[in-house]
């Protein structure tokens, strides 16, 4: 069944996931925040910013009019940095139907409510478009989708007709999508990974080794956890695709922007040029800072993610961080 989607934030992901529907007949409406962009992809069928060297068919109608996107879609995909998604779902909301299935793929906690995305979304739409609400999660590179190599996710949904709707729209024979009903810890496995990423990238830019890393990978899994259940989310989830998947690959994979921030830091750059030269936004630098404020409201130990703050926001040395991450008082695991 071929459906009529429009895919606000043409990032990366935001383009490989239009590319993806796309290919599968659905009709694409792509959004861009930025018009001189949406005009020259439009012209060029390409996105050389966000996704070079990968053609936009004929089913994606490239638009810089949020407008144009929205309206009489069916599904509409969400995938913008979470530090503007507030504004964005303000924006969509006049132009979402009572049927419409709205699928978010932002990965972050908005910082100044420590709200995840989904409440962002509860606290704006009306309650009975709540149903129609779809979070999709899970080890996924952009550059290796469009490249159609086997990837599995996890979407979780208030609903279960809205996520297997959703589940029929986006699954193909190399992207595999896993339902869930868990919608509160899938979204913070895709939020916390990337604060865990950053540690694993200061470490290997340090030089550690394996052992390191498989230590910061375990225990950082334990604290993400930690803070889920306090938060409301079920334990098995952290140990799926929006969990223990994504973690691994974001602190692991060379494409991780995470891991490459930390990496960064770890050899001894400063936060703002590494931000400053990059195009794509790190979810975890913010995050990081929420992440902090969290665990302070439900009293959870988080130390992996309190050193990345202590190194991200006070400019503490990395050496002084590890020292003190191996000198905490010893417990039972």
């Amino acid at each position: 069944m071929q459906n009529r989607i429009a895919v606000a934030g043409a990032g990366s992901w935001g383009t490989t996931l239009a590319i993806l529907l796309a290919d599968k007949g659905h009709q694409v409406r792509l959004w861009v925040y930025e018009k001189e962009l949406a005009e020259e992809m439009q012209k060029s069928r390409e996105n050389k910013t966000y996704l070079p060297g990968h053609r936009l068919s004929d089913n994606i109608n490239v638009t810089s009019s949020i407008k144009d996107a929205a309206s009489d879609s069916e599904i509409i995909v969400f995938v913008v940095p979470s530090h503007v998604a507030r504004g964005v779902i303000r924006e969509i909301s006049p132009f979402v139907s009572k049927d419409t299935i709205i699928v978010s793929a932002t990965k972050g906690i908005e910082n100044d409510t420590l709200m995840p995305i989904s409440d962002v979304f509860k606290e704006i739409l009306p309650k009975p478009f709540h149903k129609n609400l779809a979070f999709l999660s899970g080890p996924s590179f952009a550059k290796e989708v469009v490249q159609k190599m086997p990837t599995a996710v996890a979407l979780a949904s208030y609903d279960r007709k809205a996520g297997e709707i959703i589940q029929q729209a986006f699954s193909t024979d190399y992207f595999r999508v896993f339902t869930n009903s868990d919608v509160i810890g899938v979204e913070l496995g895709g939020a916390l990974k990337n604060v865990i990423a950053i540690a694993t990238g200061i470490a290997d830019g340090m030089g550690f080794g394996h052992n390191t890393r498989a230590a910061i990978i375990t225990r950082g899994l334990a604290e993400m956890t930690r803070l889920g259940i306090a938060m409301g989310a079920e334990p098995a989830t952290f140990a799926g695709l929006s969990g223990l998947g994504d973690l691994v690959l974001t602190c692991t994979g060379e494409l991780s922007r995470n891991r490459t921030v930390g990496l960064r830091l770890g050899k001894g750059e400063k936060l703002k040029d590494i931000l400053a030269s990059m195009k794509m936004v790190a979810e975890g630098v913010k995050t990081t800072k929420a992440v902090y404020a969290l665990s302070k409201r439900y009293d959870i130990e988080m130390p992996i993610p309190n050193e990345v703050y202590y190194i991200l926001y006070e400019d503490k040395d990395v050496k002084q961080s590890a020292r003190d991450l191996m000198n905490r008082e010893l417990g039972e695991e």
